[in-house]
């Protein structure tokens, strides 16, 4: 899109790909009979698009105080957009308004929750890879809009994670996804390309690094404004693109090389904060170095150049994924060691005033990220849902494992609360959100045990984090990772000496009450007097998992171990004279004890439902006579009649359990009469045996109800076992 008037003999190739139709009609009309400058052009087609896109919403689902004001935006936005005299500060007012009033719509209903499983690749709705490292997630209106860059090696490691490929950094394409519940993201376009045309007539496939972006939206102009790290040409700097809608294809803007009071060029890792009053900044460091942390407030005009940097914070070792986060009205800025693409606990300071730009205290250690290397992860960026009950942060977590082969998936997004004065990190490798209400809950396969695979920097260590080594006897060092976990992964745990010995590591957790399933996969070699895995609950009372010889990566499992709500420590020990235990993929996932819908039960086997493939019984742990297992085919459903004695919302508790090879999703659209109203992932299970629940909000009606599951891809369902629903009137 035009940013200024460039009269030239390569006007014309340029602007010749405009469509009339992006434009007001007046504007183009004054365009068309000279083609001498495009600088009057006054762009509709973003106000257009998120015209059409508002006009699916039904009031219905909103509170009428919060649609009022919706559809007064609404109905002057369609009405600018339909203008073909609107100038360009109507058009952008219009966007601003209808978006503004988007953003503060209220749900008539308490939503739903809706599962995040970590430590795997994320799939979009369409069931194709999710590729998005670097970036930021925003909510423009009400849809929450993530934005990353698809690198060549994500491609390379999905297919392989077996190894590293840090050769393969070269730029793909920008993606965007969108989502209303941030769980479930839409692909909507490759915002920008290798073809991307930017400055000296360059283009993004020749950039050498592109990479740690954010989009703000600017007022002013109505334009959506996407700040990305860039070295092209020899010289590095802060490149700026521009859409007209969130979605749009985007186009150069500015590049700017050179942040006033940065004693670098460029940044050194960067990412946009919007705060509450609409004002977006770049946090970012210096690029060589990275020993400082600047805020920096995005120009108001027109969001294409950045004011002078405000340095809040400085530490001589450099910090690296510099990020933002606003909590009970205060700033906290974070960021990880300055290790490439290592992981690393988050090194956080908060503001010592109500001042993004001011004072902010000494650096201190996030609580909960010390165990497991911040989930395996270095910062990437934050969101702030503001919910209905609750305010919740999300830390999303940049695993760079395509680059440094430690575990699977490249996006761990894990809660964050407020625990006494200062913030708390939960590392899960699941659990669940509720995008309305903000709240949050453990998901039915969280693994509790941290660090579970003995991630330790991509370097050999005798003290592997999250876990404290004991000697019972023998030589002082027994215990260390070792390269050659189970499954191809990178390292495992190894106990053992050459020579007498004795003891293990050990780690404390907390879990919630409920019966578990701890697991293992384990190898040995020589001969060892003692080799096992034991829980201990707080009361003292132990389950012990004792580990046979093998030698080669055997799975073992111990389940039916009941714990009561509290501290529990896992414990791994080996004795030996002269004999080596190795271990990997650690879990301790509970099985049952969790709160799940009472009410009526509607087996998946028994008629009047409908299952699209066979009824089988031969895995354990189901409920009923058996359970269905769908084809595996695109569209091959499963489908349940209820009954419920008042119209209104129902809670309803779907059982499944799959562990297909890939370890990948298979989502179903939830069809509740005919209307699709959510979309449940349904994450790998950890085995066929292991049945998790969904639990769902939808509106049924009074008598009668159809509730379909319906997979959009063609590895079909998982196993469903039955439908609980739970209504006012059961």
């Amino acid at each position: 899109m035009p940013t200024s008037a460039a009269p030239s003999m390569d006007l014309y190739d340029r602007v010749s790909p405009y469509s009339p139709a992006d434009y007001t009609a007046d504007s183009w009309a004054l365009f068309s009979s000279s083609r001498t400058t495009a600088h009057g052009l006054v762009m509709v087609r973003g106000l257009k698009d998120l015209v059409a896109d508002y006009k699916t919403r039904s009031a219905s689902r909103y509170t009428s105080d919060s649609w009022t004001p919706m559809a007064k935006a609404l109905d002057t936005a369609a009405s600018v957009a339909t203008n073909p005299s609107a100038t360009a500060p109507e058009v952008a007012a219009a966007k601003t308004a209808m978006v503004t009033a988007a953003d503060n719509l209220v749900a008539a209903d308490e939503g739903t929750f809706h599962t995040i499983t970590n430590s795997t690749f994320w799939n979009d709705t369409s069931g194709n890879p999710i590729y998005s490292q670097g970036g930021g997630v925003f909510k423009f209106g009400d849809t929450y809009y993530w934005y990353g860059v698809h690198y060549r090696g994500a491609e390379s490691y999905r297919a392989n994670p077996t190894k590293k490929y840090d050769n393969e950094v070269s730029f793909v394409s920008i993606p965007v996804y969108s989502s209303k519940d941030l769980v479930n993201w839409k692909f909507e376009n490759r915002v920008a390309t290798r073809s991307t045309p930017i400055n000296n007539g360059n283009t993004l496939g020749q950039a050498g690094w592109v990479g740690r972006l954010g989009v703000s939206y600017n007022e002013n102009t109505g334009k959506y404004v996407l700040a990305t790290q860039v070295y092209v040409g020899g010289g590095h700097g802060v490149l700026f693109l521009q859409g007209d809608s969130p979605t749009d294809t985007f186009d150069y803007g500015y590049l700017q090389t050179q942040i006033t009071n940065s004693p670098t060029t460029g940044t050194g890792d960067q990412t946009v904060f919007t705060d509450d009053n609409g004002k977006d900044y770049l946090i970012f460091s210096n690029r060589e170095g990275r020993s400082r942390a600047f805020v920096s407030k995005f120009r108001e005009s027109d969001s294409l150049r950045l004011e002078a940097g405000v340095e809040i914070g400085r530490n001589s070792s450099g910090r690296e994924g510099n990020a933002m986060f606003k909590l009970d009205g205060k700033y906290y800025h974070a960021a990880s060691d300055l290790h490439g693409w290592n992981t690393s606990v988050n090194y956080v300071m908060e503001s010592t005033s109500s001042n993004v730009q001011g004072a902010y205290t000494g650096e201190y250690i996030l609580a909960g990220t010390e165990m497991d290397y911040s989930h395996v992860t270095q910062t990437g960026f934050f969101v702030t849902v503001k919910g209905t009950k609750q305010n919740t942060v999300i830390y999303a977590g940049d695993r760079w494992a395509d680059f440094a082969w430690n575990g699977i998936g490249y996006n761990q997004w894990l809660p964050i609360t407020k625990t006494g004065a200062r913030p708390q990190f939960h590392s899960m490798t699941q659990w669940q959100f509720n995008a309305t209400t903000g709240e949050w809950r453990a998901g039915p396969a969280n693994n509790y045990a941290l660090n579970p695979n003995f991630q330790a920097d991509r370097v050999i260590v005798s003290q592997v984090r999250g876990w404290t080594n004991f000697r019972e006897s023998g030589p002082s060092s027994i215990v260390t990772n070792v390269n050659g976990g189970a499954n191809g992964s990178r390292f495992g745990l190894q106990i053992g000496a050459g020579q007498s010995y004795a003891g293990g590591v050990r780690q404390q957790i907390t879990v919630p009450a409920g019966t578990y399933r701890m697991s293992l996969f384990a190898k040995t070699s020589g001969s060892l007097s003692a080799a096992q895995m034991t829980v201990t609950d707080a009361t003292g009372s132990s389950r012990t998992l004792n580990i046979p010889s093998s030698s080669g990566w055997t799975r073992r499992e111990l389940t039916g171990i009941p714990l009561p709500a509290g501290t529990a420590t896992i414990t791994i020990r080996a004795a030996s004279g002269n004999g080596y235990l190795t271990v990997d993929d650690l879990e301790l996932v509970r099985t049952s004890g969790g709160t799940q819908p009472s009410g009526q039960r509607y087996e998946a086997e028994t008629a009047p439902a409908v299952c699209q493939g066979t009824i089988d019984a031969n895995h354990a742990g189901h409920s009923g006579s058996g359970f269905c297992n769908g084809n595996a085919a695109v569209g091959a459903y499963a489908e349940f009649t209820v009954n419920a004695s008042t119209a209104g919302t129902a809670t309803l508790g779907l059982r499944s359990a799959h562990a297909a090879s890939g370890g990948t999703a298979r989502p179903a659209s939830l069809i509740v009469n005919g209307a699709t109203v959510a979309t449940v992932p349904f994450e790998p299970t950890g085995s066929w045996t292991t049945w998790a629940t969904h639990t769902l909000n939808v509106p049924l009606n009074a008598g009668s109800n159809t509730i379909r599951l319906d997979p959009p891809t063609a590895a079909g369902l998982p196993n469903i076992d039955y439908l609980d629903v739970s209504t006012a009137g059961t």
